[in-house]
């Protein structure tokens, strides 16, 4: 007879075999870290700091704003500490190619909307975690216009820059450089650049080769996008080799292959082999001051904890909703009146269209293809200027648009979306002029925390609907000129943008040219809240230039002062 299996001496349950397959051994350790979460290393509480411990900086956000500051002030050798309020993720892990799994990268507190055109928050303007919203941005990285920051003085309306392009000039270029930007050379636009992009432009999907045949009969210039995705593998210093892209499609919703370059996988891992500090899950709560209103420190949230942290320098990198929170939260830089006022939002009109081709517009880079020829338009009646591009979607998101514009429900909205593999879009975005109607408060609503809500105030203005008027009617002669059938416009508002403007005084601006706040000597204010205009690209780019250009100037000043 075989021996009968016997039980190990004190204890109750049979020894284990040890597993042999690694795949196997490996889904079942994920099932015991998702049954007991504490177990994981990235869910573990971080001991808390020494409360008499003093940093050279606090930077609060680690996005567009905060992400490349962080690194450029790590290698000055500085002690740097970042604070984010969402967790630090694994893409490789974390990242489902599954639309609806990806929510958690979006700031989903709730956020009010008031005015005659509301902006959708959430997954439509920003992001949470250890990279911020470039988690989710769909990489475009066009570089702003000449004319783009000097609205007044072109056109009387808005207002400009207190600088000029050129001091952004080299560090989008560096910036391209560092991140590995796939697109055209020359760039049809703007020829005359000292360098080209590093890296060949992506390929075009289905929207993208509709858009390009029909502008060409339409004479409008196109070329492939200027996008943050790797059409080959880079090297990423601070991380190694990143691998190309796959055109998946799912840039929107986590790229799990490092091939788009949010901050997780370039400027944080760069500022992180210089010794920075990044905290995830700390939520920032309160500012502290000193009696001459000198920040001497911050507070927050964290795994149940409340947190203090002391620094030296303060930036505040947190978006143009959770920046203009904080500051009136904490009656900081609140001198000039101008906290929370200004607020802008893209022009995001949107153009569909039914065709007879296969178009999958879930495969590839969403916005493959580009036209700036519509940034001053002759025939325009507006200020300003918009580009065109092509877009790809996702199912759910382009079920959830059918059913707010078109009121598609039940049957009818199932017999068009057994068509959305051969539909395909294009949209714009463009030029929003800041106005006094549009702005930023605390609501007497309060949150989960206990905190007051933002409600944020947004009515397209006489500019805006001009320009989207001007827009719909081009768009549709594109997709017409392209064979479509059953052409709709959907109007939409894309990123937030202004509350906290800079500027050259502190009359009318929060802070300076150089990112310092008026008020308080050592706060420094580093996102897409501090654009006068909201320019008529999309903003990643030119956060991150400002960021490189904030530390630049800040650490000019620290050495000036010995």
């Amino acid at each position: 007879m075989p021996d009968e299996e016997t039980l190990e001496e004190g204890t109750l349950t049979p020894l284990q075999p040890e597993i042999q397959d690694p795949l196997l051994r490996e889904i079942l350790e994920e099932n015991d870290l998702q049954a007991d979460p504490s177990r994981n290393p990235l869910e573990q509480p971080a001991p808390l700091p020494d409360p008499t411990d003093e940093v050279d900086c606090v930077v609060i956000g680690t996005g567009a704003g905060g992400a490349p500051l962080l690194a450029r002030l790590a290698q000055a050798g500085l002690r740097v500490v970042a604070l984010e309020a969402g967790p630090r993720r694994d893409p490789k892990h974390d990242y489902a190619t599954d639309e609806k799994a990806q929510n958690f990268l979006f700031w989903n507190d709730e956020r009010l909307s008031a005015g005659q055109n509301p902006v959708a928050f959430g997954k439509n303007n920003s992001g949470t975690g250890v990279g911020g919203s470039t988690l989710h941005y769909t990489a475009y990285t066009p570089r702003a216009h000449r004319g783009d920051l000097t609205l007044h003085t072109d056109f009387g309306q808005g207002v400009d820059w207190p600088f000029q392009i050129d001091e952004l000039a080299l560090y989008y270029e560096e910036i391209e450089h560092f991140l590995g930007i796939s697109g055209p050379t020359p760039y049809p636009w703007d020829p005359t650049r000292r360098k080209g992009y590093p890296l060949a432009p992506l390929p075009l999907n289905g929207a993208a080769q509709l858009m390009e045949r029909a502008c060409g009969k339409l004479g409008i210039r196109t070329s492939p996008a200027a996008n943050a995705a790797l059409s080959a593998r880079y090297y990423q210093e601070g991380i190694g080799w990143r691998e190309a892209c796959t055109n998946r499609g799912f840039c929107q919703a986590g790229c799990n292959r490092g091939a788009k370059a949010s901050m997780d996988v370039t400027f944080l891992p760069l500022a992180e082999s210089y010794g920075a500090e990044i905290r995830a899950d700390a939520y920032v709560t309160e500012i502290e001051r000193d009696a001459s209103g000198r920040i001497t420190g911050v507070v927050y949230e964290q795994h149940g904890r409340t947190v203090r942290q002391r620094c030296r320098n303060l930036f505040l990198c947190a978006g143009a909703v959770e920046t203009p929170r904080l500051l009136m939260l904490n009656e900081l830089a609140l001198s000039s009146g101008q906290v929370g006022k200004h607020f802008m939002a893209h022009p995001g009109m949107q153009v569909w269209g039914t065709f007879p081709e296969d178009i999958r517009p879930y495969k590839g880079i969403p916005g493959g293809l580009i036209s700036e020829d519509t940034h001053r338009p002759k025939d325009a009646d507006f200020a300003g200027g918009y580009l065109l591009q092509s877009i790809g979607v996702m199912p759910v998101t382009f079920a959830t648009q059918m059913v707010r514009q078109r009121k598609l429900w039940g049957q009818p909205l199932r017999d068009y979306m057994r068509n959305y593999n051969h539909i395909a879009g294009i949209n714009i975005l463009g030029d929003c002029m800041p106005h006094a109607s549009n702005f930023m408060e605390l609501s007497e609503e309060k949150d989960a925390r206990g905190l007051p809500k933002p409600r944020l105030h947004f009515t397209a203005q006489e500019n805006e609907q001009r320009m989207n008027r001007h827009a719909e009617k081009l768009m549709r002669q594109i997709w017409a000129e392209a064979g479509a059938t059953d052409i709709w416009a959907f109007e939409r508002y894309a990123h937030v943008i202004g509350t906290a403007r800079m500027g050259r005084s502190g009359d009318d601006a929060v802070v300076d040219p150089d990112g310092k706040a008026f008020d308080v000597p050592n706060l420094y204010i580093c996102d897409n809240s501090v654009f006068p205009s909201a320019l008529s690209v999309n903003p990643a780019l030119t956060i991150m230039a400002l960021s490189l250009r904030t530390a630049d100037k800040f650490l000019l000043q620290r050495k000036a002062a010995g």
